[in-house]
């Protein structure tokens, strides 16, 4: 049995370790972007940044002022597990308090603040059942300047690999500097139009640089990072070599009739941690 307790205290311990420490593949990411970067105000900004990641990890401050929406991705396997939303639930809102996270969550039209990051149906909690006994949690704030540029296109299945990348490029040039790049995308391909998106979001939970297992599926991501560098639009979207860190591709097989197509951007603060609980003796 795994205690709801140990759930609730993981999750804030991730939280706490999100916000605050960017994981090491996204900040060496970044830190190539700099020693590769001649333009002087692409410089600038991404030394910014990294002085930001400074100061926050010694200071011990969140990275950012959005500290997100809470997201919540469950690998649930052979396990009992003593009222697992609960524990999540607490665990979003100790964090809240403890580290603390910038209270986020809103009603959707009265916009009032529920002031403990917690809501109808938030923290948001996506659960995939695996095999083996163990239950892992990864926590995902996901802030809205880069949230707000996401983009759904339910295309015709002709309009195929090229149609993908068109409308990542045209998703990219839209966004422009509103997601804080230098981002990540994510893209959806297949199922259905919510899976697409889905699929988007979870596609930005693999480390940078860690192409898809498929090569087709590999060599697509490394074409469209490429196609999306080449835009120019530069960290901050003030110009330069560096628009996006990587791009990630997951698919799931779709209808015969459509080509459901999702993108999910992340700014440069991709935040992630996750953390795993066994069946205790």
């Amino acid at each position: 049995m795994i205690h709801q307790s140990h759930v609730e205290e993981l999750t804030c311990q991730l939280y706490e370790e999100a916000v605050i420490k960017l994981p090491s593949d996204v900040k060496k990411a970044i830190e190539y972007a700099y020693n590769s970067e001649k333009d002087e105000t692409a410089l600038l900004n991404l030394e910014a940044i990294l002085e930001n990641i400074k100061i926050a990890e010694k200071q011990s401050i969140p990275l950012c002022q959005d500290t997100g929406l809470p997201i919540i991705f469950v690998k649930m396997g052979d396990v009992d597990v003593e009222n697992l939303k609960d524990g999540l639930i607490n665990g979003v809102m100790k964090a809240t308090s403890k580290v603390p996270l910038r209270p986020n969550v809103v009603d959707p039209l009265t916009r009032r603040n529920t002031g403990n990051n917690i809501g109808r149906h938030i923290p948001q909690i996506d659960v995939e059942l695996v095999d083996g006994e163990l239950l892992e949690i990864t926590v995902f704030p996901k802030g809205f300047g880069s949230e707000n540029n996401n983009a759904l296109n339910m295309a015709l299945p002709g309009e195929g690999k090229e149609g993908i990348k068109d409308f990542v490029l045209e998703t990219v040039l839209a966004a422009g500097g509103k997601p804080c790049p230098p981002i990540v995308v994510g893209v959806g391909i297949g199922g259905s139009s919510d899976m697409a998106l889905k699929l988007a979001k979870k596609a930005l939970l693999r480390e940078i640089g860690e192409h898809h297992p498929e090569e087709r599926m590999a060599n697509l991501e490394k074409e469209m990072l490429e196609m999306v560098n080449s835009t120019g639009i530069g960290p901050m979207g003030m110009g330069g070599k560096t628009t996006a860190l990587d791009v990630k591709i997951e698919y799931a097989d779709t209808h015969t009739a459509g080509l459901p197509i999702g993108v999910c951007i992340q700014c440069w603060a991709a935040r992630r941690a996750t953390g795993i609980l066994k069946i205790e003796d």
